[in-house]
């Protein structure tokens, strides 16, 4: 019995330190657990009760926008049913002249909505440039149910931005511009607007992403939202939750439900400014043609961390020219900034003042080279076009041909040397490893490659099984590499 109860007692004693450990234990796992707590609440954002207040302190700033145009000779809709490819030869012209006469040219006017905000006391208003591009009249309507007519101050299409203005006697309402660089994925935001004319409707949602490119220009830098935004609300604010616009609604995609873009406020800034100022966007301007280096161009060139733009043409007499910059340079940097993408260099350069010199940092053949550009006014972008021609070389399953001056003069290809395919057969080599019609080939293996000759050489030198780099010019597309085995 004695030895029960000394075992028992022990036993007790056991369980005794055992709690104290598991205690102890418990307390330090407690002392940890707050801070990471407190640290996860630094970057969770609650969910607000409540959109009124926000909605009421900006609403009075955001304005419906109806514009009038005219649409000549019937339009878009007389074009597609009435206009024949053939012109008034087509029997159908006849047909349609004779009973509708010229009711069918008539010019009418077409109607939109969009929307706005206002940024000043002087009644200035930023919305969007497809809302009032090419209008005739512009009214501009409060939340207060006061209509104003309104005047084009400036747009600037390559960011679909405008800016228009109001004259009032009275104080307008106006919103406060907030900093879209600080806006986080994840955080609420609120658009107000006028989607299908419905004036003053508040939709509510988070920031999606950030620096998403749509294709809709060469500047391209969206804040992506699951707030609903629809045809209505283009030109109007996104908003944060401190009530300060991050962004203007501009964008949606075709069938994509809760997918909205918006232009970050923060680039529009300047947009907005240079408008006001001049009534229109002066940019930068290099004369280069530029593409992202791939992984492909990265090996090719020795590039460890595929960082930098790769120059693709350059347009002769322009400043990038003039400097000594030429194709299949990379870009490093300009003004000793990093430049990592086509984004950012197109960016970089539209900032800088017509007139001013930078320092641009190029990869040559291995070799820095640093060139003192002189920025000029920004010009249209020049667009080559292709369609393939005729040729008697076959290697690896891929036709090419010489670019003779008819070749290059006809389809407007500024290139001076290579050859281009211009045909591909099924299942070769070329065809499997994604060679194009179109595409000119300008090295084989770092080997330069001026002719249908030269092409022909340089496969033959090679040996079954050998891997060979192409590097080709891609028309629209820049420069390539494509690797194959013969």
């Amino acid at each position: 019995m004695k030895d029960c109860k000394n075992i028992k007692k022990a036993a007790g004693k056991k369980a005794f330190f055992s709690i104290i450990v598991i205690i102890s234990a418990f307390l330090v796992v407690s002392n940890f657990y707050p801070a990471s707590v407190s640290e996860a609440k630094t970057e969770t954002y609650t969910v607000p009760e409540s959109f009124t207040d926000l909605a009421n302190t900006a609403s009075p700033a955001v304005v419906n926008i109806r514009t009038v145009k005219t649409i000549k000779g019937g339009g878009r809709v007389y074009r597609h049913f009435f206009n024949s490819p053939f012109g008034k030869q087509d029997p159908f012209y006849d047909f349609f002249d004779k009973f509708f006469g010229d009711e069918l040219q008539r010019d009418f006017k077409q109607r939109s909505l969009g929307s706005g905000f206002i940024i000043d006391k002087e009644g200035f208003i930023v919305t969007n440039n497809h809302v009032v591009e090419d209008a005739d009249k512009i009214k501009v309507k409060l939340k207060n149910g006061k209509e104003f007519d309104a005047e084009i101050v400036g747009r600037d299409p390559n960011t679909d931005i405008a800016l228009i203005k109001v004259k009032s006697k009275n104080n307008l309402p106006v919103v406060k511009l907030g900093d879209s660089d600080a806006l986080k994925v994840g955080q609420w935001v609120v658009a107000i607007g006028s989607p299908f004319g419905l004036e003053h409707t508040v939709t509510a949602g988070i920031v999606s992403a950030k620096g998403r490119i749509i294709s809709s220009g060469p500047y391209d830098d969206f804040i992506q939202t699951d707030a609903s935004i629809n045809p209505g609300n283009s030109g109007g604010p996104l908003i944060n939750m401190q009530g300060e616009v991050i962004g203007i609604n501009t964008a949606i995609i075709a069938s994509g439900q809760g997918i909205g873009f918006a232009i970050p406020i923060n680039s529009a800034k300047r947009i907005v400014d240079q408008l006001k100022s001049s009534g229109e966007v002066t940019r930068g301007w290099l004369g280069v043609g530029i593409q992202d280096i791939s992984e492909e161009l990265a090996e090719y060139y020795g590039i460890k961390e595929g960082k930098g733009v790769l120059v693709t043409e350059v347009f002769p007499g322009d400043p990038a020219d003039e400097a000594g910059i030429k194709p299949k340079d990379i870009v490093l940097s300009i003004n000793g900034k990093k430049v990592e993408n086509t984004r950012e260099l197109s960016k970089l350069i539209a900032d800088t003042s017509v007139g001013d010199t930078v320092k641009i940092k190029v990869l040559r053949n291995g070799i820095e080279k640093t060139f003192p550009v002189k920025i000029v006014k920004r010009k249209d972008e020049r667009v080559a076009s292709f369609t393939p021609s005729k040729g008697n070389e076959y290697e690896l399953g891929i036709r090419v041909s010489e670019l003779t001056p008819e070749i290059t003069r006809r389809f407007n290809i500024s290139e001076t040397g290579g050859v281009i395919v211009i045909d591909v057969e099924s299942e070769s080599q070329g065809a499997e490893a994604g060679v194009m019609v179109g595409d000119i080939i300008k090295e084989i293996n770092h080997k330069p490659i001026e002719t249908a000759k030269d092409y022909k050489n340089e496969i033959k030198k090679l040996k079954k099984g050998d891997s060979i780099q192409m590097f080709i010019k891609r028309i629209n597309a820049g420069y390539v590499v494509i690797k194959l085995t013969k």
